[in-house]
């Protein structure tokens, strides 16, 4: 979790203020679940008088204000002795099998193995009050079917792809070291250690430890910088709220710092970074409504789908790839990027124009006639990535209508996506459409 620059204007703050009082929410502080973990925490030196955990209307579960917290208060101070680590994974039972295993176990796979084996354990486990507040399921695209998959736009799709069989590999390349902890564990291993358990564990190191940096292990492979951090791991992101976070070495905490307050019994947010919605939905399973990093990618196969009559097409897209230049091709609310904008400039040069190509990238328009090609074929692209949205979103409201409860999760995700990005692309058209109107000043010159 990382602190957010962002300063949100009057009608955002408004419009916010609006939501915030219209989400309604209910202590969940009373339920056993809850209360055990409490009690696991202070026991380890923790205490909280400002935020219980809640369930609200809009965002599930959270951390609600008790008080009201002002601009520089501390949040949250969370003991280096609740904090989940490898540290705590090779000072348990498991230690000894990781110290001796070669080749080096990752802080990752190390993270992973240990909460499976903690809830094989169940409640002789002593993180078993943390464990038992986890979620059971998750909406990230590891947990996706092929269906709901399919339904994601081509960019984040092979991404998410790559997610799902890189936790697979992790599964089957690991089956000897599996093997080795049979002495720790009650049932054989090929019943304990399951994919699904691992993707369970995968995601959940994924999605909700913070950033702590630790000094590097000789028993372990890789930079080390995960920490599973109970409790505080219930705070929701907002991409406009600005905090201050991470590990004190003088106090030995992790703490957390507002920057702009929190009202009294509000929901209690933090910012995970700047991400767009396609970032938030690969590492953490969610969208956000009007998030002002979301852009929408332009594929390279679109790209040459949409260029395909020109015959030095393949020539052009080779200088574009050695240029590094179709890479982060997005188009925002405001417009196209300043890069899809300029690769299209390139990509409207006539070979009696490649000497041109320098001022191009240096932002210089060759002529009007070319410009109006870049952003003709803007909204052509536009146009395509809108078509293929509505399409989308039809399909998921055929899926709904006839599945179950843990595809019907996903395909709420992916809705959300999807109906953000057709906001985006309308937008964006609309400022295509007035600039070839008015054949305005060139686009995507700040983007």
């Amino acid at each position: 979790m990382r602190g957010h620059s962002h300063r949100a204007g009057r009608t955002a703050r408004k419009r916010r203020q609006k939501h915030e009082s219209s989400a309604r929410s209910v202590s969940l502080c009373h339920q056993p679940q809850h209360v055990k973990l409490w009690k696991f925490l202070h026991h380890r030196g923790f205490s909280s008088t400002l935020l219980q955990p809640a369930l609200f209307t809009d965002t599930g579960r959270g951390l609600q204000t008790l008080r009201t917290i002002k601009p520089g208060q501390l949040i949250i101070s969370l003991p280096e002795s609740c904090l989940l680590t490898t540290s705590t994974v090779l000072h348990s039972y498991l230690g000894r099998y990781i110290k001796s295993w070669k080749p080096r176990l990752s802080p990752l796979l190390t993270l992973c193995i240990f909460l499976v084996c903690e809830r094989h354990r169940g409640e002789a486990s002593d993180w078993f009050p943390y464990i038992n507040v986890l979620p059971t399921v998750y909406t990230c695209p590891a947990y996706f079917s092929d269906d709901v998959m399919a339904l994601l736009p081509a960019s984040v799709r092979r991404r998410a792809l790559e997610q799902r069989e890189a936790v697979k590999e992790m599964h089957s390349t690991n089956q000897e070291f599996f093997r080795s902890l049979q002495p720790v564990l009650s049932q054989p291993t090929a019943d304990v250690l399951t994919y699904e358990a691992l993707r369970w564990a995968w995601c959940s190191v994924n999605t909700r430890t913070v950033f702590m940096s630790h000094a590097s292990s000789s028993f372990l492979s890789g930079p080390d910088n995960y920490a599973l951090a109970p409790f505080l791991d219930l705070l929701n992101h907002r991409p406009d709220v600005q905090v201050k976070a991470g590990f004190n070495d003088v106090t030995r905490c992790y703490e957390i710092r507002s920057v702009s307050g929190t009202l009294r019994y509000q929901q209690a947010f933090i910012n995970y970074g700047s991400h767009d919605n396609q970032q938030l939905l690969l590492e953490y399973g969610f969208v956000t409504t009007a998030n002002p990093h979301s852009v929408v990618y332009v594929d390279t196969d679109l790209l040459c789908d949409v260029l395909r009559g020109d015959r030095s097409l393949t020539q052009k897209i080779k200088f574009l790839r050695e240029n590094s230049f179709l890479h982060n091709l997005t188009v925002s609310s405001d417009g196209p990027s300043w890069r899809l904008m300029t690769a299209l400039r390139l990509l409207s040069l006539p070979q009696t124009l490649y000497h041109q190509w320098k001022a191009v990238l240096l932002g210089q328009l060759v002529c009007e006639e070319r410009e109006q090609w870049s952003v003709r074929m803007a909204k052509s692209l536009c146009q395509r990535l809108l078509q293929d949205t509505c399409s989308a979103l039809d399909k998921v409201s055929h899926l709904l209508q006839q599945c179950e409860q843990p595809i019907r999760e996903q395909l709420n995700v992916v809705k959300s996506l999807r109906q953000e990005e057709r906001c985006i692309l309308g937008s964006c058209l609309k400022a295509l459409e007035e600039s070839l109107r008015h054949n305005d000043s060139p686009l995507g010159a700040v983007n």
